[in-house]
């Protein structure tokens, strides 16, 4: 006897403990829905809802506990709406709040029920109040941007991402992937560079890079990262899929060219720069990548022939193109010191003085396009050490001492 009514106590008082939690969980509610709520004593009720083995598994629990959040960021919006100033902290970390247990509570509410049958509560609600509440989202990542708190900004961002890519969003305009979606989207990259976190920057770069706002800045930030990972393999495979999306940007073609030639893959170089020529009608762009393709002959190939020629038809094209008056000017200068060396390795007097004319002649040739660059960035300083040698080699007297005083001031 004594064994059955402790058995119907120990029920009771079972029963009488999860009568206690749902109890909890509906003031809680009412506590959030009240005029001068108190939401520290209702997250407060929640809580222990959310850890008691009776009720953590309700969708009630789940949903009242991100119903509160929704209150408060309502409240101090309200106040923002009037004209007031809203708890900017306080507003944005309830918005915040409610996604995870709205995702917990959507995911119970579509369970079966004691007979089988799905029959949500909560879902129609859920979905309205994170639909509603996606583009403040965007405003607290761009109030924690601008607060350089580039963690909270990026988390924010990518939570309006992550519900406008929610399954019980599938055909509805909160999952249109607009114009919004692509700034939200670009934002999220850019804070997540701050971060100095290599593998969240590019996570978050890569899913932005096709999609068309602000996409060549993507691809900069998204190089940058992956020369800092030291992630070759995949820096080459994103400059050779910018070069092709942006085939007027110099930046990415010149990258993939250094990375071809600084690895003795010259055959790819010049491939790529060709193709790069059918693809450009702007003359200055042009004279870029002829620039580029005398630098490959010149330094990767040692084929002055055609070094010379690409340099003159990058300053065919773009006159005023100062590194092309220099290059050009370094082919003739390279080929005159290479020559003076042979001379001095002739003993025959008659061989040797004709040695050095050929040498002079080469640097006669190069002396006007150093003079060029020269006038065009008259504070670079090797373009006047170059000066000086071609001026003591030719005998130049006054004007080697003319550059040597600008060399020293």
């Amino acid at each position: 006897m004594k064994r059955v009514l402790l058995t119907v106590a120990l029920c009771v008082a079972a029963s009488s403990a999860s009568f206690a939690q749902k109890k909890a969980v509906s003031e809680a509610q009412s506590i959030a829905k009240s005029q001068n709520a108190d939401f520290g004593e209702a997250r407060s009720l929640i809580k222990g809802a959310l850890e008691n083995a009776e009720t953590k598994n309700d969708a009630k629990t789940w949903y009242v506990a991100g119903f509160i959040e929704d209150q408060q960021f309502n409240a101090e919006k309200t106040k923002q709406i009037l004209g007031q100033k809203p708890n900017e902290p306080v507003m944005y970390e309830a918005l915040y709040s409610i996604l995870p247990y709205f995702l917990k509570a959507y995911e119970l509410d579509q369970l079966p029920n004691a007979k089988g049958k799905v029959k949500p509560k909560y879902s129609k609600d859920i979905k309205s109040i994170l639909g509603t509440n996606r583009l403040d989202l965007f405003n607290g990542g761009a109030y924690y941007f601008d607060q350089k708190d580039y963690r909270k900004a990026y988390e924010f961002f990518n939570q309006y991402i992550d519900i406008t890519e929610l399954p019980m969003f599938e055909g509805t305009p909160t999952a249109t992937k607009d114009s919004t979606f692509m700034t939200v989207q670009f934002y999220a990259a850019v804070a997540a560079t701050q971060l100095n976190d290599s593998k969240t920057a590019i996570a978050a770069l890569e899913r932005a890079k096709d999609t068309d706002y602000r996409r060549y800045d993507v691809y900069s930030y998204l190089c940058y990262e992956y020369e800092q990972a030291k992630d070759t393999a995949n820096l080459e495979k994103t400059l050779q899929s910018g070069s092709q999306v942006f085939p007027d940007s110099a930046y990415f073609l010149n990258s993939l060219i250094n990375i071809y030639v600084s690895t003795n893959r010259n055959e790819q170089a010049l491939e790529a720069l060709n193709t790069a020529l059918t693809k450009q009608s702007d003359d200055k762009q042009l004279a870029n990548v002829y620039n580029v393709l005398g630098y490959v002959y010149e330094t990767g190939m040692k084929d002055y022939p055609n070094a010379e020629k690409n340099f003159k038809m990058a300053l065919e094209k773009d006159p005023t193109l100062v590194d092309a008056m220099a290059n050009l000017g370094r082919v003739y200068y390279n080929q005159g010191a290479n020559k003076r060396n042979e001379a001095d390795q002739i003993n025959d007097t008659k061989k040797y003085q004709e040695e050095i004319e050929v040498a002079k002649g080469f640097f006669k040739q190069a002396l006007p396009y150093f003079k060029q660059a020269h006038e065009a960035k008259p504070d670079e300083m090797e373009y006047m050490i170059v000066l000086r040698n071609i001026y003591y080699t030719l005998n130049m007297g006054d004007e080697m001492k003319a550059i040597e005083q600008k060399m020293n001031n």
